[in-house]
């Protein structure tokens, strides 16, 4: 068989797979340090990570100060990860976290070994890189023009280029880049992405002599997927959906069936209450809240600095936190649009295997066409 192309980002190499940073509790050490032991590179998501408070223990007083707890889980979960595996670990970080500085301090300094960071434009990354810090810097977005935007201002700001882009495109889960028409619009589509974004990070890398790997995510199923992107110039791809239907998945099973059961028509986009839209599984939990059903709470985490929860009909962190633990009634999952083709949960190591074996087979087609 023919093994997969080796992904480099600086001076780490990987098989050219990245799992995709799941938030509020789908993708912590357990998934993370699984994938990394495959060569590929787990990624532990630290959105809402307060709503999992179970995992560490209450302050003195008995009250929980939410932002403290959030930073104290991840460096936790960082610090499982790299007990458990030698392999590459990262964390998911969004630009719109209301911690966000806090987030990449704490990943820096427990030694991750890349951040990626999304959901909006993380324009002063690099200044946290200090004493000599080697964590690897990767945005995450959806368009050339924010390429370029980022490339300018580091490079003239701090000396320095993305270490790599992560490309997500329309067919994403969770919270997405672009507005409701974008999401349908061909021109708007990961293959038309990718070769804009390889083109125009291109300028930098020969002014720089450096090189910077374009990474695509966004409804990438099989191997045959990651062969095909490739070809347009990515230097691997960011999956989550796939993984969340793995035994190592942090998640509930009664999330990971949720997957399983999903039809086609099921994969709805909804309007999250943090002012982006999102792709989600429907289910009862989604349906009252679109019949104009509001779910009343109080917000104690403040965790996106976009979120309007004076007005908002729920709370995402308190839905998705729901979800996670399998209480389904009470919140919903986020999914990818191929989510339906998932029949069966398995292992991490059965899911790289089969991925490599597809690869194999769509490079020995175009062999003989």
């Amino acid at each position: 068989m023919m093994p997969f192309p080796k992904l480099k980002i600086g001076d780490l190499v990987a098989k050219p797979i990245i799992q995709g940073g799941m938030g509020i509790g789908i993708s912590l050490s357990g998934l993370a340090s699984a994938v990394a032991e495959q060569d590929g590179i787990g990624v532990i998501a630290t959105a809402g990570l307060a709503t999992l408070i179970e995992l560490i223990r209450e302050t003195d007083s008995g009250d929980l100060n939410y932002e403290e707890a959030s930073i104290e889980i991840l460096r936790n979960e960082i610090r499982k990860a790299k007990a458990v595996t030698n392999g590459i670990v990262g964390a998911n970080i969004m630009v719109a976290l209301t911690n966000f500085s806090d987030m990449v301090k704490t990943s820096i300094e427990e030694g991750v070994d890349i951040v990626f960071a999304g959901a909006g434009l993380p324009m002063d990354l690099p200044k946290y890189l200090k004493n000599g810090a080697k964590t690897k810097l990767v945005p995450i977005i959806s368009s050339a023009k924010a390429a370029r935007i980022i490339c300018k201002r580091w490079i003239t700001r701090y000396g320095k280029l993305p270490d790599a882009f992560v490309v997500e495109g329309p067919m994403a889960g969770g919270h997405l880049g672009f507005t409701l028409e974008q999401i349908d619009d061909p021109n708007y589509r990961l293959e038309k992405l990718i070769p804009e974004v390889v083109e125009a990070v291109g300028i930098f890398e020969r002014e720089n002599g450096v090189k910077i790997p374009v990474i695509a995510a966004g409804g990438i199923y099989t191997g045959a997927d990651i062969y095909e992107i490739m070809q347009l110039g990515a230097a691997g791809v960011q999956m989550g959906t796939r993984f969340v239907a793995t035994h190592e998945c942090d998640a509930d099973i009664e999330f990971k069936k949720t997957y399983l059961n999903a039809r086609e028509e099921d994969l709805v986009i909804i309007e999250s209450p943090v002012g982006l839209p999102g792709r989600a599984i429907q289910n009862d939990f989604i349906k009252n809240v679109q019949a104009g059903n509001k779910k009343p709470f109080k917000c104690p985490y403040h965790c996106i600095s976009s979120c309007n929860c004076a007005d908002s009909p729920y709370c995402i962190a308190m839905a998705l936190a729901n979800a996670k633990k399998g209480k389904l009634k009470h919140g919903f999952a986020f999914a990818g649009k191929n989510a339906y083709r998932v029949d069966r949960i398995m292992s991490v190591r059965e899911l790289m295997k089969s991925l490599e074996e597809e690869y194999d087979v769509a490079v020995e087609d175009a062999k003989d066409e």
